[in-house]
Formats: C-alpha cells, structure tokens, sequence
C-alpha cells in the first residue's frame, strides 16, 4: 500500500520515517515526497575507456566534483545524491521516480535501482542521465526526484545494510 500525504505526516510526526533536514513547505505532495539534490556529484574519469563490471571500483572509474551546479552534454551521465537522508523501519520501503517537469526536457533522474530498501538509513544516489540534444545545468537544491513510501507485508528478516560504494559514502 502506498501511503498518502496524510499517512506519510503521520509516519514523520511518528518518527517512523525520518527525513533529515526536516522537508521545506511543499515537498509533500499527493502521496510523493520531493527530494533534492545535493552539491555532490560523481563524473566518470576522462581516461576511463572501458569498464569491466566483473573488476570496475567506482573509485577508479568515477571522480566527485563538489559544485553548486553541473552541466551534462547530451548523451552524458553522472552521479547525484540527494540532499536529504531517509531513514525507514524495517517494515516499509520506498521507491524513487524522476519528476516529469524534468523528463520533458530531456533528462533521466533515475535511471535504475529505483527501491528504498526497508531498514534503509541513507542519502540516495540518482543515476542521472541527458538525453536531450542540448546542454543541461542541474542546480543544487532542485527537487529532482521524488519518492513513494509503501507500508511491506511483514518487517524484513534482513533490512538493507550499508554496501562499500558510493551510497555509504555519507
């Protein structure tokens, strides 16, 4: 079941959902939370040529640009994080959509892995891709995406842990 604005107050109020900083006015809408995206950016390295996922480590492909905006040439694709930390029990789950305002122009804010696993305790990485034929500049603090709560039949025998990757790096 997917939660509705009342429901998702009422799990913030609670503590039962934790969302850090606190939302601005206006990020809660229907049954959706907007989030934003925060100055942290991962560009591939321009020597990378080829990727072997059986051996690739993102610190050797990837390289962070901390910046307050970034522009994408068409075809391009970076990696964003979120500004704000969710944090859900073990019974509940999330799931991240691009916002259609930007998919209109061109980009793609999340192109996969779009489940907030339950247990979940992380900022999200956005998987952000141009697909226009023009320049794009993202800001830091656009609400880029926006994510669904979902109540799960029973809690989790194993709530997401923390992976070695860019999402823990906090």
């Amino acid at each position: 079941m997917i939660l509705s604005d009342r429901d998702i107050r009422k799990c913030l109020n609670a503590g039962t959902i934790r969302i850090d900083p606190p939302l601005s006015a206006g990020q809660i809408g229907a049954c959706s939370v907007d989030l934003t995206l925060s100055n942290e950016f991962w560009r591939f390295r321009k020597k990378v040529k080829k990727i072997d996922l059986a051996t690739a480590k993102h610190d050797e492909v990837l390289e962070l640009v901390r910046a307050d905006s970034i522009t994408l040439k068409p075809g391009e694709m970076i990696l964003g994080k979120t500004r704000e930390r969710i944090t859900l029990p073990a019974d509940m789950c999330g799931r991240l959509d691009g916002r259609s305002r930007y998919a209109r122009f061109g980009i793609a804010i999340h192109v996969s892995s779009s489940v907030v696993q339950a247990g979940s305790d992380n900022r999200q990485v956005l998987e952000i891709v141009n697909l226009s034929p023009a320049s794009i500049t993202l800001h830091a603090g656009l609400r880029v995406c926006q994510v669904l709560f979902m109540r799960i039949s029973s809690p989790a025998e194993k709530p997401y842990a923390k992976f070695g990757d860019i999402a823990r790096k906090q």
